[in-house]
């Protein structure tokens, strides 16, 4: 969560940072600020709410430099408020601090700092990191770069929990000093110039060059050159990175919303999911990230698969979807639990943690937890910089290009189609013939043409959607895989529009969720023609009978439906492994319509970001 960029070079750095800041948006909403130096001082501008009232600030009152550090807040310690705002100062009002992340013994610190007669303006831990950054640096004498540094490392040194920070002192002109501890910086390398960000997308229209700093690691930048060193003071190695998207591809192009661009884009990142990855000689998948041998594969006894929220969702589906065809046990933990629990895993236990971006805080602690318990980990994650694409045994990348809108979609899709990928690999090895392989595949290779297809319902979605935007209450319903489909249905929906809804197995109806039936509560059943559509129809049966509207999704060619839902949605008919990719994009619609019928701020729903960073 939080937003941070900063530049140090040549150019003005007001539009630059401001254009990070705006491409960071999502990460954080709630204030953001600016602290640009000047000959002899530090010009600092804040502002409550969006970038653009940071920016009319800015206008109304003009700052201009070469060295500047920014943010976007998500609000943690502290309301919504100017004085909350970062950066936030040390007790001189010459140093300034940016930070992502959490002090967790910012209470006790800040009383020990009160009795060495320091004095606090807002409610926030980050303002006791500045101050003791500033106390270290005013102690240590000298007045240049290197004390700045050390002054920084101190600090670090005294504080318990994560941090991603950008400093700048007005005694030390032309520099910036960056560190990170379990969330994310991006050193950028310009020429002449250089660049801080927590998300490469904010400095990705300036340089593809980057460096992606690792826990513990503290960096010093000025216009020609930079330097990283650890927290213990030793050197740092470091590889730099060329970034593989370009500004383009974090535009919206035609489209009005991030959210609806990605619905969009959803045939594209399955297929690039699946790109390079299906073996007709072989008739299975080849996932070589996994850094595991057939044998090593075929010695696993059972899964684990943890995550949040939407990842969370995606490892539902595939339980269902490994267990059917590679026949192994899958078990799903939420990661903000894992590490709180006495979790009796077996020896053969391999685990996957799956997050988008790689930097969701609960699901590295799980990630650590497992690992630090001897099991084998792998990650499924977005970014191949990540921290959990660099601390896990191995992996799968989604290849799913950067996903700027807060609710997940494309995401979501492109996990569910690399857990088709896993249990086609492990089904294999073990159970699955040659024909079966050749047959998955073939389904597989047409799978990008079924989702644009259903993304070509979008018309009839928005219709539907417009229908029922007045309700206060939403069901959604399915059985076996569509189970955690209707649950990230409800979830879409509640992100973005505000309205109330939930998720069940649709057997569960009877067994308390048909109290909540009523005319004015809609209830959304994902009913493909399966094994369990009969079942389904059955607990149509009961709503209707109540008189609750029902909106079902079905299969292409169904009949059923039609005569006793009020609306019906039909998709392209797919095996049982597929559907519940297939299913969940009238889902996306659906939510993204209703929000937009209300008005909602579809890309920047209120109280949310990206990427939770913070436990």
């Amino acid at each position: 969560m939080c937003g941070i960029v900063a530049y140090v070079g040549s150019s003005n750095a007001i539009p630059i940072l401001l254009d990070g800041l705006n491409r960071l948006e999502y990460r954080g909403y709630d204030s953001a600020g600016i602290a640009v130096a000047r000959a002899g001082g530090i010009d600092v501008r804040k502002a409550v709410g969006r970038i653009a009232n940071l920016a009319a600030e800015i206008q109304k009152s003009p700052v201009s430099g070469t060295v500047g550090i920014s943010h976007t807040r998500w609000a943690t310690h502290g309301a919504v408020t100017r004085e909350n705002a970062h950066p936030h100062t040390d007790k001189s009002g010459r140093l300034h601090l940016v930070h992502n992340g959490v002090i967790e013994n910012y209470q006790t610190l800040r009383e020990q700092l009160q009795e060495r007669g320091h004095e606090f303006h807002s409610q926030t831990d980050t303002e006791v990191l500045a101050h003791l950054v500033g106390e270290a640096f005013d102690k240590g004498g000298a007045r240049d770069s290197a004390a700045l540094v050390e002054a920084v490392r101190a600090a670090l040194r005294q504080v318990i929990g994560t941090y991603g920070i950008s400093v700048v002192h007005a005694d030390v002109p032309g520099m910036l000093v960056g560190a990170r501890r379990g969330s994310p910086l991006v050193l950028g390398i310009g020429k002449h110039e250089h660049f801080l960000a927590s998300d490469v997308s904010a400095i990705v229209s300036h340089t593809r060059e980057v460096v992606y700093l690792n826990d513990y690691e503290i960096v010093a930048l000025q216009a020609d050159g930079f330097e990283i060193s650890t927290l213990s003071g030793s050197g740092a190695d470091f590889h730099v990175s060329t970034v593989e998207f370009d500004a383009g591809s974090v535009e919206k192009g035609k489209y009005p919303h991030y959210m609806l661009k990605e619905i969009h884009e959803q045939p594209n990142t399955v297929r690039d999911a699946m790109r390079g990855r299906l073996s007709a000689e072989e008739a299975t998948a080849i996932l070589g990230g996994l850094n595991m041998t057939n044998a090593d594969l075929r010695a696993v006894d059972r899964i684990v698969l943890a995550g949040c929220g939407t990842a969370f969702h995606a490892a539902l589906a595939g339980e269902y979807i490994l267990e059917s065809l590679a026949h192994i046990p899958v078990e799903c933990e939420f990661a903000s639990e894992f590490r709180y629990r006495n979790i009796p895993f077996q020896r053969d236990t391999l685990v996957f943690v799956i997050s988008q971006s790689g930097e969701t805080a609960d699901t590295l602690a799980a990630l650590r937890e497992s690992r630090r318990k001897g099991h084998r980990t792998l990650g499924i994650c977005n970014n191949v910089a990540s921290t959990i694409a660099r601390e896990s045994d191995g992996g799968v990348y989604m290849h799913a290009g950067p996903e700027i809108g807060v609710a997940a979609t494309k995401s979501f899709t492109s996990q569910l189609t690399i857990f088709v990928l896993l249990g086609l690999l492990l089904g294999r090895i073990r159970h699955l013939s040659h024909s079966d392989g050749l047959n998955i595949i073939s389904e597989l290779e047409k799978l990008p043409d079924l989702v644009a297809r259903t993304i070509e319902l979008e018309t009839q979605v928005a219709a539907i959607a417009k229908k029922y935007a007045k309700a206060n209450n939403f069901l959604f319903m399915g059985r076996q895989a569509h189970y955690p489909i209707a649950l990230e249905g409800a979830l879409k929906l509640k992100e973005i529009s505000y309205i109330s809804s939930s998720g069940y197995p649709s057997a569960e109806l009877k067994h308390g969720v048909i109290a909540l039936i009523t005319e004015d509560t809609p209830s959304l059943f994902i009913a493909p023609q399966d094994a369990v559509f009969e079942k389904n129809i059955s607990n149509i049966e009961e709503v209707k009978a109540r008189r609750g509207p029902v909106i079902a999704i079905g299969t292409e060619g169904d009949t059923a439906l039609a005569k006793i839902c009020d609306d019906v949605i039909l998709i392209p008919e797919a095996p049982h492994y597929l559907t519940p990719i297939l299913a969940t994009i009238p889902l996306q619609l659906l939510a993204y319509h209703i929000a937009n019928e209300l008005g909602c701020d579809v890309d920047k729903p209120r109280n949310l970001a990206k990427s939770v960073t913070v436990e």
